[in-house]
């Protein structure tokens, strides 16, 4: 099911979710327009998308580019390809371009202070999607649009508490996490880190980077299975490693969900699938589809006015038979 975005949310109160949830300056009174705009011409956006590796992804990217034209703005579109350098030379390039602003998912948080010093100094204001960076200074960028990675991984650790919580037994879990530096790899392993760590049964006996793809998910999830011969849960840091160790779970001869029970994150159309059909046994939603809220920040940051500091995604969770009822109307 799809769910509104919900209305802005002030940093201060969100100070706590640290690097993946770090607030933009909403109001810097300096910035205007950037140099291709102004008055009531087309707005042109240049947008620099992390790449194409998950479901979640594809979902986000086709989100902005059909919002960009149905909001009538002129997208210029560039994929990093999970590289840092990629997406920090496309943004030098929309600035020699003179776009009125800049939308960008950062690859990784840190070592973005001077491309965005350079957008700011040619007067064209900065949107992060999905993604935030770490930067001191919050001038830098007007407004971050996404979820609350952090708020994520603790629903995925309530969940895991709560299946748990007559259970004597030592629990261990294994943990595929995003690429290495990224946002929501960082927060969601935080949160759910938060959670379980009241209770000393919960033990993570193995954590590696799966770079939110299907086949690392398998292939890490193939080296924990060897070397961890009792494994209870998998906390996988989106649907696509999950899918993929679900392969690597049945290759070994288990049943996934039941012998092994597995937690996600994203809630796309195969990782719910898969839920339904008893493989994955919950999943926390990250909504993909951010175009139209990021085509009206747009074009109010490019006439000079106000925007929230951050404006968090509204989602929820899914069990199976939540699953099964989303199913047929599922938009990604």
């Amino acid at each position: 099911m799809l769910k509104r975005f919900a209305t802005a949310l002030v940093a201060g109160a969100l100070a706590v979710t640290v690097a993946g949830c770090s607030s933009g300056s909403g109001g810097d009174s300096g910035a205007t327009g950037g140099g291709g705009g102004g008055g009531d011409d087309k707005i042109t956006m240049g947008f620099s998308q992390v790449g194409a590796e998950s479901g979640w992804r594809t979902a986000n990217t086709k989100s902005i580019q059909e919002s960009a034209k149905e909001a009538g703005v002129e997208l210029k579109f560039s994929d990093a390809q999970q590289k840092q350098e990629n997406q920090i030379k496309a943004l030098r390039s929309y600035i020699q371009q003179k776009v009125d602003v800049i939308a960008f998912s950062p690859v990784v948080v840190s070592g973005w202070d001077t491309v965005l010093k350079e957008a700011k100094d040619a007067k064209i204001p900065v949107i992060l999607t999905d993604r935030a960076v770490d930067s001191a200074d919050k001038t830098l960028y007007k407004t971050f649009l996404g979820s609350d990675f952090v708020e994520e991984g603790k629903k995925a650790g309530q969940w895991l508490v709560e299946q748990y919580k007559d259970s004597k037994d030592t629990v261990n879990i294994v943990e595929l996490q995003g690429n290495t530096g990224a946002a929501p790899a960082i927060d969601r392993k935080k949160g759910f880190g938060e959670v379980i760590a009241a209770d000393p049964k919960f033990k993570i006996i193995a954590s590696q980077p799966g770079d939110f793809t299907r086949a690392k998910g398998k292939e890490v999830m193939e080296a924990f299975l060897k070397s961890n011969p009792k494994i209870d849960v998998l906390f996988a840091h989106n649907d696509d490693m999950g899918l993929g160790a679900i392969e690597a779970i049945e290759g070994a001869g288990k049943t996934p969900g039941k012998d092994i029970k597995i937690i996600t994150i994203d809630a796309v159309h195969d990782g719910m699938q898969a839920l339904a059909d008893g493989k994955i046994n919950y999943i926390v939603e990250c909504s993909p589809l951010l175009g139209t809220q990021l085509m009206d920040l747009a074009k109010k940051v490019v006439k000079g006015e106000q925007v929230p500091e951050r404006v968090v995604t509204e989602e929820t969770t899914f069990t199976p038979e939540q699953a099964k009822q989303a199913l047929p109307d599922r938009k990604y």
